[in-house]
């Protein structure tokens, strides 16, 4: 059997959008905790697994910060360093500041400092802080004679160790992953990374093991996995769709992450229900010493943040965005013989309440949701779908409303119980066409992290997913994958309502044993229930870590295996649509690789990996009368394998931050007993290289310059009459997907000029995506009778200009 050709693909994604893009997307996965915890600020917060003994570090050794000549008003600048075991400094983030000057100044002295470090039970640990500079103006130059000159002022030293409660620290012992690979990224790094426009999810395209979609696609391909096969969640709240329409910005802007981590494989037992990676965005906690905002417009959106807090217990948070690419892409859509009458334009909204009730327990309501709407007139339609014309109309969003709590019971253990109630909607509508969905979900977990033992620690929990679909729909039937190719408006189209409803459970512990200093154990388990195909599902995961040596230049080995299961998607196993019997595909990970330290900030990491993919839900061409056309059946399979390089040098060690990514993969697919092919996003080589440098005076400019394989794609040599449609069918030129699309490489710039103020600070940006105006081609459109061709080029070069006013 083959996997349906590229023009019933076309016409099946434009008359079956719902069942074929909405819900595949809604990727039935268990969100996973958060893992920085929110504490009053009376006391120090404390992590996820301290156990019972932590001790913050102590300052040691000060350093006195060098005070700029210009300063003409106290300031102050507030970091947070990462301390390592050792007591030294590896990393200074600047949190607030009063003049951008005095930035670069304590950074360097940060780095100075040492510390008695974090301990655990005696055991130094790598530990998070927050610490405070204050400058003070240079002494007047002393008068004339014969007046005697004034003695000088001293340069205020570093804070002292009982001075730092004053500025509310919160110290982390950072929790280590469960898994042998985390990739992160912290806010400075995502808004300075180049033709991002400062877009945290966008910004994980450059990391290893991210293949880059087609054109005006937001999906994440991680792995050589398919891109329902990756979820993302943020504050633990899955959600259905990353970007907004054509993949320029992401649901949720940059400004209210506190964190932002790729799991591309072999992730702990805490997720489930995926066979590709995993996207993390955790929610930072409002401000609890003042109001504060900020104002940000650009050619794509104007967007605004308002926080603060209320009372010495509670605090705030509002934030929201609107598009104006609408303001600007009417006018090219018009160009291309369509009629305008919306234009792409999306928005999206954050609110968030957090309240001490205790001092160990924190409490949270995170509102959050997101819109995206088109209309437009099609004159001239497809000469292999003409039945895709007139007027055509898009919309799909989500809203989710989180309630959490977060316990700290003891000092050695944590409770996380978190309620999310969640409705997606999706609306296209083309011709007489049309398909209309509403989702409803509830989401629920119960986690436990505790310290057993000095060298034992346990992650466990329970979780549900409930989800109710609402769908009236006119399509065309659902391709079979053995199906030769040819239009799809030959196929009678069907009229379907229904209201199916799944609930999927799942329970889950991994173990953190520590035989001997270094060395890390994570076996875990999961299982996991579906209602909708009654089975239940043990899946088995192991993971090691293993520092041989600590410090600027040490190294660490790591390695994991696991099991990993995705039940069918809701189109595959849910009334009327689906077909009884189907089962979960399922995927075997394994992993093996290298960190090696190659200096106080530079890391080297190199990481083999491979998938086995079997059970794989296909389309078949059924004999019975079925809603969708088709039966599906779990009889594909294939495999995905390569290396991924990563070269980092990360922000707070210089003015410099930047890295090189490399991956080689390869992805296959096979579909019953037909041969193996290329799997449609498979991408050979992926080659990221991004640097960003801060001049000083406010001044940092940066590039990212990318090279991947082009995707493979199937050719057509020519046409013949389908006589039952009534138009040409493609007469394919080799293999499906057995030839490839050109290369893609592309050069994106940024550069950054901040004026800061007594009160607030003004920053001016300009993002130039595809500075060289590479025409990448993304696909091929065919004459009527595909006796010809034309490529289809991508974004030309796109300047973005704008304004952000913070205070």
């Amino acid at each position: 059997m083959r996997r349906p050709r590229p023009s019933s693909l076309r016409a099946y994604a434009a008359a079956f959008g719902f069942l074929s893009f909405v819900v595949p997307r809604f990727a039935l996965a268990d969100p996973p905790s958060d893992d920085a915890p929110n504490e009053p600020p009376a006391e120090p917060a404390v992590a996820p697994e301290a156990p019972t003994g932590l001790v913050p570090p102590r300052l040691r050794d000060a350093a006195d910060p060098d005070v700029p000549p210009q300063l003409d008003a106290p300031g102050r600048v507030v970091l947070e360093l990462r301390v390592e075991p050792d007591g030294h400094v590896s990393d200074a983030t600047v949190l607030e500041s009063t003049h951008a000057f005095l930035e670069e100044p304590a950074r360097v002295a940060a780095h100075a400092l040492v510390f008695e470090p974090a301990t655990d039970d005696g055991v130094p640990i790598p530990a998070l802080i927050a610490f405070a500079f204050d400058f003070a103006p240079p002494p007047p130059p002393p008068p004339p004679p014969p007046p005697p000159a004034p003695e000088p002022a001293p340069t205020p030293p570093a804070v002292a160790d009982d001075e730092i409660a004053s500025i509310d620290v919160e110290v982390h012992a950072e929790r280590a992953p469960l898994e042998p690979t985390r990739h992160s990224l912290d806010a400075a790094e995502v808004r300075r990374v180049p033709g991002t426009n400062g877009d945290a999810i966008r910004a994980i395209e450059s990391l290893p093991g991210v293949a880059r979609p087609p054109g005006l696609d937001g999906s994440i391909i991680v792995r050589g996995s398919a891109p329902q096969d990756t979820q993302v969640f943020v504050d633990g709240a899955l959600i259905p769709l990353a970007y907004h329409f054509g993949g320029v910005s992401s649901v949720v802007p940059s400004e209210i992450l506190d964190r932002l981590e790729l799991r591309p494989g072999n992730f702990g037992s805490e997720y489930g229900r995926g066979m590709g990676g995993v996207v993390d965005l955790g929610i930072r906690s409002p401000r609890r010493d003042r109001l504060g905002g900020l104002l940000q417009v650009d050619v794509i959106d104007g967007r605004f943040l308002f926080e603060g807090p209320i009372g010495e217990r509670t605090r705030f948070l509002v934030a929201g965005r609107r598009s104006w690419v609408d303001a600007w892409l009417g006018r090219v859509l018009e160009s291309a013989d369509t009629k305008v009458r919306t234009a792409p334009v999306y928005w999206d909204w954050q609110a968030i309440v957090e309240h001490d009730v205790t001092r160990r327990t924190t409490a949270r309501l995170f509102l959050f949701g997101a819109d995206d709407r088109l209309a437009l007139t099609i004159d001239a339609p497809s000469p292999d779908e003409p039945s895709v014309s007139g007027d055509l109309s898009a919309r799909s969003g989500f809203t989710r409303a989180q309630v959490r709590i977060d316990s700290r019971l003891t000092d050695d253990v944590r409770w996380t119980q978190s309620l999310t109630w969640g409705t997606e909607v999706f609306k296209l509508r083309f011709g007489d066409h049309f398909a209309n969905g509403r989702i409803y979900s509830l989401q629920g977990r119960s986690e436990v992290r505790a310290r057993l033992h000095p060298r034992v620690a346990i992650v466990g929990g329970v979780e549900v997913l409930w989800q109710r679909y609402d769908v009236d729909l006119k399509l065309t039937p659902y391709p079979a994958a053995n199906e030769p190719p040819g239009p799809n408006f030959g196929r009678p189209a069907r009229s379907i309502t229904a209201t199916p409803a799944s609930t999927r459970s799942a329970a889950y512990a991994t173990l953190e044993l520590t035989p001997i200093d270094g060395l890390r154990l994570l076996p875990g388990l999961r299982v996991d229930h579906s209602q909708d195909t009654r089975d239940v599902t043990f899946d088995p995961r192991f993971a090691a870590r293993w520092a041989i040596h600590e410090g600027d230049f040490g190294t660490t080995l790591k390695g994991a295996v696991g099991l990993y299961r995705q039940p069918p998607q809701p189109v595959e196993s849910l009334s009327p649509f689906g077909t009884p019997g189907v089962n979960s595909s399922r995927s075997r990970h394994a992993s093996v690789g290298i960190e090696q330290g190659l200096g106080p900030a530079l890391r080297l990491s190199l990481e083999g990996f491979h998938k086995r993919f079997e059970d794989l839900v296909i389309a078949q061409a059924s004999d019975r009368d079925t809603a969708v056309g088709v039966d599906f059946v779990n009889e594909g399979s294939g495999r995905a394998y390569g290396l991924e390089a990563m070269l980092r040098f990360p922000a707070g060690h210089s003015r410099f931050f930047g890295w090189i990514s490399y991956t080689l993969s390869r992805s296959e697919r096979r579909e019953g007993d037909a041969p193996s092919h290329l799997f449609e996003f498979d991408q050979t080589h992926i080659l990221s290289a991004l640097g960003s440098v801060d001049l000083g005076r406010g001044w940092s400019v940066g590039g990212r310059w990318r090279y991947v394989t082009g995707s493979p794609s199937t050719f057509y040599a020519g046409g013949h009459v389908d006589l039952d449609a009534g138009a040409y069918a493609p007469v394919q030129d080799g293999e499906p997907f057995s030839r490839r699309l050109p290369a893609f490489h592309q050069l994106d710039l940024r550069i950054d000029k901040t004026w800061t103020f007594s009160a607030w600070r003004l920053t001016a940006y300009l993002d130039v995506r595809n500075a060289y105006n590479r025409q990448n081609p993304e696909g091929f459109t065919y004459r009527y009778d595909y006796a010809e061709s034309e490529t289809i080029p991508g974004l030309p070069i796109l300047p973005v200009l704008g304004l952000r006013g913070e205070m």
